[in-house]
């Protein structure tokens, strides 16, 4: 659809890959932009029965590109958008995952990864937190895991990303694991998968209806903070921040 997401389509599955290996796959606005006409034009296909989210490079997603920064707005609609198709949106991660990149994760129905991918929540570390992300996580990761990974921005693996929920299967070939997933997806009816993923996402619509304003307006008040200042600097220039001790 443009040049940051390329599509394929084989046998009912379209596959878009993030392909911008400059930032990582990192989240600006245009690779933002993009991802959501891709997934506008596969709602709007009868013949595509699921979707495949994957990525170029060694990176899933680098998180939000601090250069070019989406709008919070912006990111909540995509996000929402990946919750809303009609169709099953499946995750095929091979490289790392870090920030806003676990929030498409999340609001995937479906996440599976290689054991060689790591993720890491880093927002605490750059001096924000990790707040529309949590739209579509809090509803479906374990609270306990989340809450550590949360607060020490520690890089975890893929069998723990398994336990606290937030894939749904890791092996060390990812296509092994999708394989029989993908297979079921075909094999079932397109107004039956539908109306399925709407019963498995009800609840995380629910958030994003009672707690979107809210999380977007902090996202914005943290962002243009003196500390997410002093934090997006220091990572750009590879030094910890100030308040390192």
């Amino acid at each position: 659809m443009t040049d940051l997401v390329r599509t394929a389509h084989d046998r009912g599955i379209s596959t878009l890959t993030l392909d911008s290996p400059g930032n990582r796959n990192a989240l600006s606005a245009a690779l933002v932009g993009g991802l959501a006409d891709a997934l506008t034009a596969c709602g709007k296909d009868r013949d595509v029965r699921a979707v495949v989210l994957t990525h170029t490079g060694t990176t899933f997603c680098a998180g939000a590109d601090l250069r070019d920064p989406p709008p919070p707005e912006a990111l909540v609609g995509l996000l929402r958008q990946i919750v809303e198709l009609s169709r099953p949106v499946v995750a095929r991660v091979t490289g790392h995952v870090r920030a806003g990149g676990l929030g498409l994760l999340g609001a995937c129905d479906i996440a599976a990864a290689s054991t060689a991918a790591t993720f890491a929540f880093t927002e605490v570390r750059i001096g924000v937190a990790p707040a529309v992300i949590s739209l579509p996580l809090l509803p479906r990761t374990d609270p306990r895991a989340l809450t550590r990974h949360y607060l020490t921005g520690e890089r975890f693996d893929a069998p723990e990303a398994v336990r606290t929920g937030l894939l749904t299967a890791a092996g060390d070939d990812v296509d092994q694991v999708l394989e029989p997933m993908l297979d079921g997806l075909r094999r079932a009816a397109p107004q039956a998968l539908a109306e399925t993923k709407r019963l498995l996402t009800a609840t995380v619509l629910q958030t994003f209806d009672r707690d979107a304003a809210d999380l977007t307006a902090l996202s914005a008040r943290l962002f243009s903070s003196p500390q997410a200042r002093e934090g997006m600097t220091a990572f750009l220039e590879r030094r910890d921040p100030q308040w390192v001790v």
